[in-house]
């Protein structure tokens, strides 16, 4: 069965956000306005965490071994072809 469009996919993460917010000002016009103390911001800059990545960019290792592997035999031809050639 074939993947959504990205086209589709966002379309519907339009609409989703758009009943979200729809729902959060609802929600905000009835509560009374608080104000918050200004928080203080860091310095160092957090770094995703090493699982949100592995699960991101999970198709990077495979397609390094696997141009690893063509790039080998590329320079393993040229090396056959020079002693042949030259």
């Amino acid at each position: 069965m074939a993947k959504k469009s990205r086209r589709a996919r966002a379309k519907h993460r339009t609409k989703v956000g758009q009943v979200a917010q729809e729902g959060r000002s609802q929600q905000l016009g009835s509560l009374p306005a608080q104000v918050q103390p200004p928080t203080r911001v860091s310095p160092k800059v957090q770094a995703p965490k090493v699982q949100d990545l592995t699960s991101r960019y999970q198709y990077v290792i495979p397609e390094v071994k696997r141009i690893g592997i063509i790039t080998g035999a590329i320079i393993l031809v040229l090396i056959i072809l020079s002693f042949v050639l030259g």
